[in-house]
């Protein structure tokens, strides 16, 4: 069994995209009113957008949605952790344990900040960390993805490959989960339901809440089934 080490450096080359407007005006014209996502990116500057939530919860599938939309690198966490160890998370969570994992992941989601702006998917146990927690406050804007208990078994059982569910009560494992972490999710700097609607409108949503926190504008009302939920 071979050992391997986490890298600790930003990642070269990559980097920041930069979004160029394609319009073009003479002195005379008025200027165009800007987009909520050019709003958005200009207001972000050198931050990325990160996502936390739970397993299940929509963060890599909304994460890469969002990111076609604002123009932004989309980079999965739990992806780039695959790659440096050279193995699969469920295996480094059976060679190594959860601790080793956990520490890997704080330094490459650390590394992963430092690279500029994109919108990161972290893995649902990445922001309980106080260290990761502080980084991302310092560089990014986070929005917790919110999904309830019957959303997250719904979607968590089409796939087997979920270290922390391999036990006799998955059920009651996530019952257990949510109850740790839903205190500190609520840290983030956004909160957006995630349910099932289409995706698109829970993007949506994202980049309404993401121009009203960033830019100073009018926060969106909650949906209609949120708000009916809640009541």
């Amino acid at each position: 069994m071979g050992s391997y080490r986490w890298p600790n450096h930003a990642a070269s080359g990559g980097g920041s995209s930069q979004i160029q407007s394609s319009e073009t005006m003479s002195d005379a014209a008025l200027p165009l009113p800007a987009s909520p996502e050019a709003d958005i990116l200009s207001a972000l500057g050198a931050r990325s957008i990160v996502l936390v939530g739970m397993m299940g919860a929509g963060k890599s599938t909304i994460g890469r949605r969002m990111a076609l939309r604002l123009k932004l690198p989309f980079v999965d966490a739990d992806t780039e952790i695959e790659a440096a160890a050279g193995m699969t998370i469920p295996e480094i969570f059976e060679r190594h344990g959860e601790q080793h994992f956990r520490d890997g992941e704080a330094r490459v989601i650390a590394r992963l900040l430092d690279g500029g702006p994109a919108v990161l998917a972290t893995g649902g146990g990445a922001f309980m960390r106080e260290d990761t927690r502080a980084r991302i406050a310092e560089k990014a804007i986070s929005i917790w993805l919110r999904a309830d208990h019957d959303v997250i078994m719904r979607r968590v059982r089409r796939r087997a490959d979920r270290p922390l569910l391999q036990t006799a009560d998955p059920e009651g494992t996530v019952t257990r989960l949510l109850t740790e972490r839903e205190p500190v999710y609520a840290n983030a700097d956004l909160t957006i339901a995630s349910r099932d609607v289409p995706h698109d409108r829970i993007v949506e949503e994202c980049i309404a809440a993401l121009h009203a926190h960033l830019c100073g504008g009018q926060a969106a009302q909650p949906p209609a089934d949120v708000a009916s939920a809640a009541r």
